[in-house]
């Protein structure tokens, strides 16, 4: 049995497996899941202070893309928070819009809706890769 497939047999009610995570700039692949539930009309702060207290976090910018790609219908279609800032501005933050598949920035005081997240380390331990 894949990895994937024994961690969606082992999730508990209303989670759902998203897919994996390939680690960029030395961080580590992980496994995605999507919690049960979603909040409403909140600020970037109070959304982020939700996700964690549920036992996940919000989503990167890349975990939404993943989220739209694969669990598109699980959401509403309109515009998700993001865990990532601007890098060049802090007082703004990425989001996901699940309607056009665009993202964008919004002020951090702008309310918007959000969905967490947590995520599984992938364990490549005894896993054998092929050389070409």
């Amino acid at each position: 049995m894949s990895s994937h497939e024994s961690i969606k047999q082992s999730l508990p009610d209303g989670e759902v497996y998203a897919g994996l995570i390939l680690g960029k700039n030395g961080a580590p692949d992980h496994h995605l899941v999507l919690l049960d539930g979603d909040i409403d009309d909140v600020t970037w702060s109070a959304a982020r202070a939700w996700a964690i207290n549920r036992g996940g976090d919000l989503p990167s910018r890349r975990e939404l893309s993943l989220l739209h790609a694969n669990l598109k219908e699980l959401f509403l279609r309109v515009w998700y928070w993001s865990a990532e800032q601007s890098e060049t501005r802090s007082q703004l933050v990425w989001g996901q819009n699940f309607s056009s598949g665009i993202q964008t920035m919004y002020g951090r005081q702008f309310h918007g809706r959000a969905r967490s997240v947590r995520r599984i380390a992938v364990s490549w331990a005894g896993a054998h890769h092929s050389e070409q």
